[in-house]
């Protein structure tokens, strides 16, 4: 099959094409060539006003709920919102059911992902069952093929067994993703503790739950100089320790949530159970932290932290909801809506695309004749009502849906798949 993209800037800032435009034609999932106008024909022509490729982008942590929950969302319909979203390359926490703690579960998601339209990275668990009681074997899973590791949306409580990983990963050169929170600290939390949740009468979540882990783990990281990276970032602390061990030397990494940085504890004064997630949005002050950290380069990559919950988990009373939003589709609009008038939008693809494959030994993907294709094909100019005919996930969990987003997906390219929105 043949694909050629007509007219469309190309936004790759380590290419010679960067800002030129461009047509590109794609032969059996090949970039064959990149030409100011081809006159070649096209099983397939990809044309439209505003049309930006860039390399496909990268999220580096959801869920997909399958094996075990496969009622909110399953690898077909989380990779069709992935590719709905824009990304080429999917990176899967371990929390199904069987837990991805052993290496025929990371077979099984390797196996099942080859026909998929995104590539799958598996992130498999540090602890037996995510449960932070005993390592597993994490070196089998590495062989199988495991990207990273992490007990996903368990944070790992135990300093001693987290202290194991981290020297354990070091010599595979590997990575540990924790998601920080003390769970013996405002265990019964629903919100952010603040000001606004003493008005809504719903118990908080403190910030100092999340930097104390971050503190924690910075020093077992320094200790065993081993790489740890903290994904969904909520706080103004927490992201001052970063900063501070990464002036340090300290291998030490950091990912942040379109939701974080969109939405605040304000938000939630309507109850909206979309809202309610883990951690939470935190205030106003936290949130502008988080955006000057996107900014000024504390924070390495964006992590969609799509957490797919069905009807009925999230349509009932707030303190009964389960935590979690899906994510996958609102992503380009929720984030370039912020940050257009304040991030040069190839700076933004780099936190998509090439920051996070260095960060998690991703191959990486280019924009050049004789390479595979990955690309992303999207318009930054085009502003629209995220509605839930938008999404493609089987769940649809979304505190976007409503609002006005700037920055559309038009679709993805990847090898042989090409998906249009």
């Amino acid at each position: 099959m043949t694909v050629l993209i007509k007219q469309a800037t190309i936004v790759n800032s380590s290419s010679p094409f960067n800002g030129l435009v461009k047509d590109i034609l794609i032969e059996n999932g090949q970039i064959v060539s990149i030409v100011d106008n081809s006159s070649s024909s096209a099983d397939q022509v990809i044309e439209s006003e505003g049309l930006h490729v860039s390399m496909g982008w990268l999220d580096s942590f959801a869920h997909f709920c399958d094996p075990g929950y496969e009622f909110r969302e399953t690898l077909e319909t989380g990779s069709r919102a992935a590719a709905a979203g824009g990304f080429t390359d999917v990176m899967l926490v371990p929390n199904s059911n069987p837990v991805v703690h052993a290496k025929t579960q990371v077979e099984y998601l390797k196996q099942r992902s080859q026909n998929l339209p995104v590539n799958l990275h598996v992130i498999a668990a540090v602890t037996r069952n995510a449960e932070g009681k005993e390592l597993a074997e994490m070196y089998d899973m590495f062989e199988a093929g495991a990207t990273a590791f992490s007990d996903g949306t368990n944070a790992i409580q135990n300093g001693g067994l987290l202290l194991k990983a981290l020297q354990y990963v070091k010599a595979i050169n590997g990575i540990v993703i924790q998601v920080p929170g003390d769970k013996s600290i405002g265990a019964s939390g629903l919100m952010n503790e603040g000001v606004i949740s003493t008005q809504l009468g719903l118990p908080g979540k403190p910030a100092m739950a999340e930097e104390l882990m971050v503190t924690r783990d910075i020093e077992l990281n320094n200790y065993t100089n081993s790489r740890i990276h903290f994904s969904s970032i909520s706080t103004a602390k927490s992201l001052d320790h970063i900063r501070a061990a990464k002036a340090g030397g300290g291998q030490v990494s950091c990912a942040v949530t379109p939701y974080h940085l969109y939405f605040s504890d304000e938000d939630l004064q309507q109850y909206d159970t979309n809202l309610k997630v883990d951690p939470p949005v935190r205030t106003p002050f936290d949130r502008n932290a988080l955006k000057a950290g996107l900014l000024d380069g504390t924070i390495d990559c964006f992590a969609t932290h799509h957490i797919p919950q069905n009807y009925d988990a999230k349509v009932c009373e707030f303190e009964y909801a389960r935590d979690g939003m899906i994510g996958l589709e609102s992503f380009f609009g929720a984030v370039w809506s912020l940050f257009k008038n304040d991030l040069p939008l190839d700076k933004l693809i780099d936190l998509l695309t090439v920051q996070p494959r260095r960060l998690f030994g991703i191959a990486a993907a280019e924009i050049k004749e004789g390479v595979q294709a990955s690309l992303t094909l999207f318009d930054p100019s085009a502003t629209y009502v995220f509605e839930e005919k938008n999404i493609q996930s089987k769940s649809k969990n979304s505190a976007f849906t409503g609002k006005t987003l700037t920055g559309k997906v038009i679709g993805i390219v990847n090898g042989n798949h090409v998906h249009l929105n």
